[in-house]
């Protein structure tokens, strides 16, 4: 067979420099067709050389000029900027499209991606978070595929082909608890983010390490997982699970409850979406159950992690409400990371805008980028109101 041609967005993260690892472990399977990155042009120019695709692009256009006198010599086109991007997300030879940008600039190279009737290995959980209005129409139309490369998702989707949707009661999604799963609460006013960024079990960029550390992550999957399943948010349950073997699981209406359990490796699930809709032998991340020895489980304390219930909120509310959300939290672990907010705070942030911020029931893309863009503004004058005071 041919190999498949793929596009990476967000090469040089975790979940991109993950991705290449499983592309370079199945030779001959893949070809790179482009790579983008948003600054870190060293690695950039590394990737390339190693998998020579025929673009790469960097969003900050000061950094593409540094990445094209680089390569200058070489029989690559240098793009830049944000118009460039979303012309990678729909190249018309990609088999399948790779969406690991971190944060909401990756909803319009998702929606590109789609509308082109690409499928759409996401990553990126804020495409759907703030765009989870707009992707079911889209895709109805061009028959293009979502395939989720985060792990409780890909959890949910490979357990789901044991029923049918009408089968379905609940969805339960695991979270590790984070590295304040038993930390006092009267002292979280003085958790810094070295200590936020020390996860129990994954190595994540920073964003989504402090977003498990407050259980932001958790409550961005809700929503997502009402996007991509089509589950209401009161059917969708989160239960703590610190060993992160299980993933998720579903309770179908016959009381059953099937699980997908699998070392804490993301390139695991990013090799399930690549090959999907076939499985490949993999050498990554293999369980010994009897080594694990024991699998325990408890309720979110929402007293202690108040952001998850927030979310919960939102995804209730629906409209442009995740995307106020999503936003808000944005701005709000960009201040905590810079020191300029304390980590009990960040709720705060969030709850400002998301219940001062009016809610348009059926967005368009324009309602979701105006209400992203207003929800920022909120949060960045709350963010300033409680360091001056």
């Amino acid at each position: 067979m041919e190999p498949r041609k793929i596009v990476v967005l967000g090469s040089t993260g975790s979940i991109g420099r993950s991705t290449l690892e499983v592309v370079t472990n199945h030779p001959g399977q893949f070809e790179i067709l482009a790579l983008a990155a948003h600054s870190n042009t060293e690695l950039l120019a590394e990737q390339y050389r190693r998998f020579r695709p025929r673009y790469v692009c960097v969003a900050n256009p000061a950094k593409g000029r540094t990445l094209a006198d680089s390569l200058k010599e070489e029989p690559v086109e240098v793009l830049t900027g944000e118009s460039d991007l979303i012309r990678l997300a729909g190249l018309d030879t990609a088999d399948l499209v790779v969406n690991a940008i971190v944060g909401a600039a990756g909803l319009r190279a998702s929606l590109e991606t789609v509308s082109k009737g690409k499928n759409l290995a996401l990553a990126n959980k804020e495409s759907l978070v703030a765009g989870g209005p707009l992707f079911a129409a889209i895709m109805a139309k061009t028959k293009a595929r979502i395939l989720p490369i985060d792990s409780e998702h890909s959890a949910l989707w490979q357990v789901l082909a044991c029923g049918k949707a009408d089968e379905i009661r609940r969805l339960i999604l695991t979270a590790s608890g984070g590295p304040f799963r038993d930390f006092p609460p009267e002292k979280f006013a003085e958790i810094t983010p070295e200590m936020a960024l020390r996860h129990p079990t994954w190595e994540m960029g920073p964003k989504i390490t402090v977003d498990s550390a407050t259980l932001a992550n958790k409550g961005l999957e809700v929503i997502e997982a009402v996007a991509l399943f089509s589950v209401p948010p009161e059917n969708i349950s989160v239960v703590i699970h610190p060993q992160s073997i299980i993933h998720s699981i579903v309770e179908f209406i016959d009381s059953s409850m099937v699980a997908q359990l699998s070392m804490p490796d993301m390139r695991l699930p990013i090799t399930y979406a690549l090959f999907w809709p076939k499985r490949v032998a993999s050498g990554f991340g293999r369980l010994d159950i009897a080594d694990v020895g024991k699998l325990t489980f408890e309720e979110p304390d929402l007293s202690r992690f108040p952001v998850l219930k927030t979310a919960y909120k939102a995804a209730q509310a629906g409209g442009t409400a995740p995307a106020v959300f999503n936003a808000a939290n944005e701005i709000a672990v960009a201040a905590f990371l810079k020191e300029s907010l304390a980590f009990n705070k960040i709720v705060d942030v969030i709850e400002d805008a998301l219940y001062d911020l009016k809610v348009v029931s059926s967005p368009a893309i324009d309602d979701i980028i105006e209400a992203d863009k207003k929800a920022r503004e909120k949060a960045r004058r709350k963010v300033g109101k409680l360091v001056c005071c």
